[in-house]
């Protein structure tokens, strides 16, 4: 199965599929004791199992948050290309019901396709995608296919990456009020237009994924941000989904960085305040000398 990676987003003929929103709480209420043995009340992410069914057939199950499942399922099979278009699906039903969201039963989500669809798993993922944050490539051939990936000349001016990490550092996010989560968000220039935070930043890429893919958003001029490391699957997924500039506060691996220059990829790691470490692909970022600190 081939999916086109570099195809101008075009509006379809066909609805776009139905999808529930079935947003789970993101965090819940615990006791704790703490150093000076006094109990108080504090708040920690929902983490809660989701297993795919792919017309009846079980595919995965995945530790998520449970922010916006729907999203996050179709930009899964998207990302590990298991459909090429997303008019090849018909509905996706989340039901937290089944597990009530708790350890041990796992929710459900049943992605119907359309009847001419002809998606054919050859090969199914029976398994869990833990909460850790090196998911890994159930099908494992992400990397065979990246030479067909052709990402649009676009560039970041150094102000614009200044606004864009001010404006994560302005976000209410999950993280503030009970940390152990990832978060993502996608930018045009400075604009934030979608935020999803996740227990792995995996599913958080893959939920920005569907969200551009359900809203026919191109990634022409977009750029990616996360708070976790660029590993190489991070940045394939990201390519993928046809954006040309990732920015991390954290850092990048080596295979992350091979990829990146590989591609042509601008890679900017250790973003915070006005620090950060362009990786890859410099020329995707306008210098302002205006704003550069000099030394000491």
């Amino acid at each position: 199965m081939s999916a086109v990676l570099n195809a101008p987003e075009t509006a379809s003929a066909l609805p776009k599929p139905h999808l529930t929103r079935a947003r789970a709480p993101l965090t819940r209420s615990v006791t704790v004791t703490n150093e000076f043995g006094e109990v108080s009340e504090t708040q920690i992410p929902a983490e809660r199992a989701l297993t795919i069914y792919l017309d009846k057939k079980e595919l995965v199950t995945l530790m998520t948050l449970g922010a916006e499942p729907e999203w996050l399922v179709l930009g899964f099979l998207r990302n590990q290309r298991l459909i090429d278009s997303v008019d090849q699906i018909e509905s996706i039903t989340v039901d937290w019901t089944i597990g009530e969201g708790e350890v041990g039963e796992p929710g459900v989500a049943a992605v119907k396709t359309r009847a001419n669809a002809q998606v054919v798993i050859e090969r199914s993922a029976e398994r869990v995608v833990t909460t850790g944050c090196g998911q890994g490539s159930v099908f494992g051939d992400l990397m065979a296919h990246i030479d067909e990936i052709e990402l649009p000349p676009a560039q970041i001016t150094q102000s614009q990456l200044y606004g864009l990490v001010n404006a994560i550092r302005l976000q209410e996010t999950t993280y503030k009020s009970s940390g152990s989560v990832h978060g993502c968000a996608l930018f045009q220039g400075e604009e934030m237009l979608k935020f999803v935070e996740d227990v792995g930043r995996h599913n958080a890429v893959d939920t920005i994924a569907g969200w551009m893919w359900m809203h026919d958003v191109s990634a022409q001029d977009k750029v990616f941000y996360t708070t976790g490391r660029l590993t190489s699957e991070m940045v394939i997924k990201s390519a993928q989904m046809g954006v040309p500039v990732v920015v991390s506060r954290s850092g990048i691996t080596q295979m992350g960085l091979d990829v990146a220059k590989r591609l042509g990829l601008c890679a900017i790691g250790r973003a915070t305040n006005k620090r950060f470490l362009c990786f890859s692909a410099p020329e995707r970022l306008v210098w302002q000398p205006e704003l550069l600190t000099p030394p000491g």
